[in-house]
């Protein structure tokens, strides 16, 4: 028992140590650190006003990306030519299709909207023309919903993805 005590004891003076260390911090390593957010600040302002557009027939669509690991992917995608999805529709409110390959799955709960462009189960791209809640990695948005439910239309579709010059 004197055993245990004593590792308990030595082991929380090694941590309460460490944690007296914790408050000097090197000016040079702060501005290095401050420097490197503010690059990475950069970075995902410029992502965040990224654009796609999204054909269906002869529609074609303006979305605003999300910031995150899946879009990047995605981008990268899009990168090397279009991606071109075969979607079903699924209850009356949304257009789902399989994108291929597995992306970077970020879910969280989400009441989706008209327009809404999300990732399903980390390989299906999913668009609504209504509403849904459920969990989802959201990928993008609709700028202008002008003939978006007559674009989608009823049953299957094919959507290519672009991205926007």
């Amino acid at each position: 028992m004197k055993k245990y005590f004593l590792i308990l004891i030595v082991t929380l003076g090694m941590v309460l140590g460490l944690i007296a260390c914790g408050g000097n911090v090197d000016t040079d390593t702060s501005d290095s650190i401050s420097e490197t957010k503010a690059e990475n600040d950069e970075e995902i302002g410029e992502q965040t006003n990224m654009k796609m557009n999204v054909q269906v027939g002869d529609y074609t669509f303006t979305a605003t990306l999300e910031n995150n690991a899946a879009v990047e992917e995605l981008v990268e995608m899009m990168k090397e030519g279009t991606v071109t999805i075969n979607m079903r529709d699924y209850s009356g409110f949304e257009k789902v299709g399989s994108l291929g390959r597995s992306l970077t799955a970020n879910d969280e709960q989400t009441t989706t909207a008209s327009g809404d462009i999300v990732l399903y189960n980390g390989n299906n791209i999913v668009m609504f023309y209504g509403s849904n809640s459920w969990s989802y990695t959201r990928v993008g948005k609709i700028d202008d919903l002008t003939d978006w439910k007559k674009a989608l239309g009823s049953g299957s579709i094919t959507a290519i993805f672009t991205l926007s010059e």
